[in-house]
C-alpha cells in the first residue's frame, strides 16, 4: 500500500525492525503538550514479541507466520505498527471463530489461512494500532486499518482479526468497515484501597467472610507461604521451577501448552523489570506460582499452574496476591485474563472487551454480522446482569 509520502511494508518477525523504533510506537515517550499519558503496556514491547517468536512459541513452524504491518515515510522511518500474524489455525486467541470456520468450510470456502492483529496467547487490552502521540495519530492508525484490509486481499484470506482493542480503535476499525463483536473479562479495580482489608469493607458481609475463610485455608491451613519476585530474583532456576506449574496445568487444560521453555529464559533477560511471578512455597518448596506482566497502571495475570492442588490456593496466588500487589503499588487495575465468572465473588467485576473483523466475501460477511448484531447485545445484557448481582455493598456500587 502506497502513497505519495508513505508505504506500508509486511515484515515476517521482529527482529526485522530495530526495537527501538518498535517501542517508540508501542509505548511512545509522554509529550509535555499530550492531554495524557499513554499506559505502559509489556506486552506491546518489541522485548515480548520477538522473545515469542525466537523462542518457538509464535512462529510458522506452530502456526504463527509474521506479517507485521510497518508504515513508513519516504525516508523509511517508521511512522505506525500493527502486529499481526498469518495464521492456519485459532489456537491462541481467546476470541473464538470456530464456529465461523465451519460454516465458511461447510459452504464451500476455505477459512484458513487468516489474518490476526494480536499479542500471540494473550487476552489483554491494549492498543493495536500503534503510531506513538504524533499530531496525525488518527491518519495513520486509518492507513493502518485500510494496510490491514489490503493485505487480507493481496493474500486472499478469508478474514482479518484485530482482538483485545482499546474501544477508541473499535469504533475507528468499525467506521472502516470492520465487524464490531464484544466480549467480557472479569477485572478489579483498585479505589484508591491502603489495604486489602479496606477493600473488603466494601464487599457484603457474606463476601467478606469467605474470602477471608479462603485466604486462610490457602495459606495457613496448607502451610504455604507467598513470595513475590521480579527482576533479578527471576534466575533460571525460578524459571525452571515455573515452567514445570506451565506444563503440569497446560497439559491437562489444553492438551499442548503454547509456549516453549526457552520463552521464559528471553522474557527472564530482556523484561524481568516487567514481571511479577507470585510463587507459593510448602515445605522448603516452590509448589505453585503464577505469572504476572506490570503495567504503568495495570497488573496483568496470565496463567499460573501447580505441582501440589490445595484447597482455594488458586485463588489466592491468581486473584487475592494479585489485589495486594496492586494495593501495594498503587495500580489503578487488574485483569486476571480471559473468562471466569467465579472472579465476580472475589471482588472483579465484568469489562467487556471489543475485537474488529474484516471479512471480503459478502454473505459470509452479511451471515457474521447478523450473528454478531445479536451476540453484542446477549454480552451487554449478561454484562448488566451480572454486575447488579456483584459482590460489594449496595452502598459501595452508589459511590
Amino acid at each position: 500500500m502506497s502513497g505519495r509520502e508513505v508505504t506500508i511494508r509486511t515484515l515476517t518477525a521482529a527482529a526485522e525492525i530495530d526495537a527501538a523504533d518498535w517501542d517508540r510506537l508501542a509505548n511512545p515517550p509522554v509529550r509535555e503538550d499530550a492531554a495524557a499519558a499513554f499506559d505502559y503496556n509489556p506486552f506491546l514491547t518489541h522485548a515480548f514479541f520477538d522473545a515469542c517468536e525466537k523462542s518457538g512459541s509464535a512462529c510458522p513452524e506452530t502456526g504463527w507466520l509474521a506479517q507485521h504491518l510497518l508504515l513508513v515515510d519516504a525516508d523509511g522511518r517508521a511512522l505506525g505498527l500493527l502486529p499481526c500474524y498469518l495464521k492456519n489455525h485459532s489456537q491462541g486467541e481467546y476470541v473464538f471463530d470456530h464456529g465461523w470456520a465451519d460454516a465458511f468450510e461447510r459452504a464451500g470456502g476455505q477459512y484458513y489461512p487468516k489474518l490476526q492483529a494480536s499479542i500471540p496467547f494473550t487476552p489483554a487490552t491494549g492498543r493495536r494500532l500503534l503510531v506513538g502521540n504524533g499530531e496525525d495519530a488518527e491518519q495513520r492508525r486509518l492507513m493502518l486499518g485500510a494496510g490491514l484490509q489490503e493485505v487480507c486481499r493481496r493474500h486472499g484470506t478469508s478474514s482479518a482479526h484485530t482482538t483485545f482493542l482499546p474501544k477508541d480503535e473499535w469504533e475507528g476499525l468499525g467506521s472502516q468497515g470492520y465487524l464490531q463483536r464484544n466480549d467480557q473479562q472479569f477485572h478489579w479495580k483498585n479505589n484508591g484501597y491502603k489495604s486489602f482489608d479496606e477493600f473488603l469493607n466494601e464487599l457484603s458481609s457474606a463476601k467478606r467472610k469467605v474470602i477471608r475463610k479462603e485466604r486462610r485455608r490457602a495459606l495457613e491451613d496448607n502451610g504455604v507461604t507467598i513470595e513475590w519476585l521480579t527482576g533479578a530474583q527471576l534466575t533460571e532456576e525460578i524459571w525452571n521451577d515455573f515452567y514445570q506449574f506451565y506444563i503440569d496445568t497446560g497439559s491437562r487444560k489444553w492438551g499442548q501448552p503454547y509456549l516453549t521453555r526457552d520463552f521464559y529464559t528471553r522474557i527472564g533477560k530482556s523484561m524481568a523489570d516487567d514481571i511479577l511471578l507470585i510463587m507459593a512455597k510448602r515445605e522448603g518448596r516452590y509448589v505453585a506460582g503464577a505469572i504476572n506482566f506490570v503495567g504503568s497502571h495495570t497488573l496483568f495475570g496470565r496463567h499460573w499452574g501447580c505441582v501440589e492442588d490445595h484447597p482455594f490456593l488458586h485463588f489466592e496466588v491468581c486473584y487475592y496476591q494479585a489485589i495486594d500487589y496492586a494495593i501495594a503499588n498503587g495500580l489503578a487495575r487488574v485483569e486476571a485474563g480471559a473468562q471466569g465468572e467465579h472472579k465476580l465473588a472475589r471482588g472483579y467485576m465484568p469489562q467487556i472487551t471489543y475485537s474488529a473483523h474484516y471479512i471480503p466475501h459478502p454473505g459470509f460477511r452479511d451471515a457474521v454480522e447478523d450473528y454478531l448484531e445479536h451476540e453484542r447485545a446477549a454480552v451487554e445484557r449478561e454484562s448488566r446482569l451480572i454486575a447488579e448481582h456483584g459482590p460489594f455493598r449496595k452502598a459501595a456500587k452508589n459511590d
